[in-house]
């Protein structure tokens, strides 16, 4: 069985993680996802205390293994939802966004294991010497909010500039990718769009169906004309109307960040799969079926495990 560094410093199974996804990752998929060995995030996503409560008491009544929650530090409700997984002592809190670091001596004295995700070098030192326990390192093959360099090109630079673990993110949908990742210097991998289509998760089918039936083309990036705020979807009616008014002469930076407001939610809650926004990575063409998320998690490092294994003969 593949174990990592990762996998005794959290306490999980494998050494995998499930991303953390506003409108999507809740209370029950963490659950799911630690109840099948690895580690299952939910997202606090712009909700308040109250809901971030909520996701983990139903975390906490549906596995008595660790899990996770992820923070956006541009949320209006970071601070509150900060000092909530302190007094809930949440095992891992990962965060996007920003940097972590004013909450980090308070998230450390809970016992709790910082683990920020990070597009660059850079950040990544930062991390490291703020405390964190590991990085996830996301490249942009990711869906949602991404950085520049792909996952092959920023993992092994994060790996060869900290000495925390490193788990890596973007493109990876299956055994392959894990071992890929292993062999850039990870010690564990980070997945969202394979987790969208888990039995557990509670995503509108709408969503699901879009990424069952995506191919190797169908994702695009929006918001990455003014920087810092490229976006990876499914092409639909909503990425076509809003790459017209990203650069349509008289767009802003202003202008450009209010068009994707409340689309997540359009998609992923009601069901809009063609004026919604359809957060998903690059391999959304090789997702095809929907599954228990232990059955995924089982799939992929059997197979992981079978390459790792088998790998002297592509080498002599």
């Amino acid at each position: 069985m593949i174990n990592s560094p990762i996998c005794d410093a959290i306490g999980i199974k494998y050494p995998i993680f499930q991303g953390g996804m506003a409108w999507i990752a809740d209370g029950k998929l963490a659950a799911a996802v630690s109840n099948g060995g690895g580690l299952g995030i939910i997202s606090a996503m712009n909700a308040g205390s109250d809901y971030l409560r909520e996701q983990i008491a139903i975390a906490k009544s549906s596995t008595d293994k660790p899990f996770g929650v992820n923070i956006m530090l541009q949320s209006p409700h970071a601070e509150e939802v900060a000092k909530v997984v302190a007094e809930e002592k949440v095992p891992v809190v990962t965060t996007g966004a920003g940097s972590p670091a004013k909450f980090m001596d308070m998230w450390i004295e809970a016992g709790i294991k910082v683990i920020p995700v990070i597009a660059s070098v850079s950040m990544a030192k930062k991390m490291e010497r703020c405390g964190a326990a590991a990085v996830v390192a996301e490249g942009q093959e990711s869906g949602g909010h991404i950085g520049e360099l792909t996952t092959i090109a920023l993992v092994p630079q994060v790996v060869d500039a900290v000495s925390i673990p490193v788990i890596a993110a973007g493109g990876i949908a299956d055994g392959r990718g894990v071992a890929a990742a292993f062999m850039l210097g990870a010690c564990g991998v980070q997945l969202g769009t394979r987790f969208l289509v888990a039995n557990e998760c509670g995503v509108h089918q709408n969503y699901k169906d879009a990424v069952l039936k995506a191919t190797d083309i169908s994702t695009t990036t929006t918001g990455r004309r003014f920087g810092g705020n490229t976006c990876r979807s499914i092409k639909n009616t909503f990425t076509r109307n809003f790459l017209k008014e990203e650069y349509a002469p008289e767009a802003t930076a202003g202008s450009v960040a209010n068009l994707g407001i409340g689309a997540l939610r359009k998609a992923a809650v009601e069901g809009d799969a063609k004026n919604g926004c359809l957060l998903a990575g690059q391999i959304s063409g090789m997702v095809s079926k929907e599954q228990p998320a232990a059955e995924i998690i089982e799939e992929i490092f059997t197979q992981a495990e079978e390459l790792l294994g088998g790998a002297s003969k592509w080498v002599r």
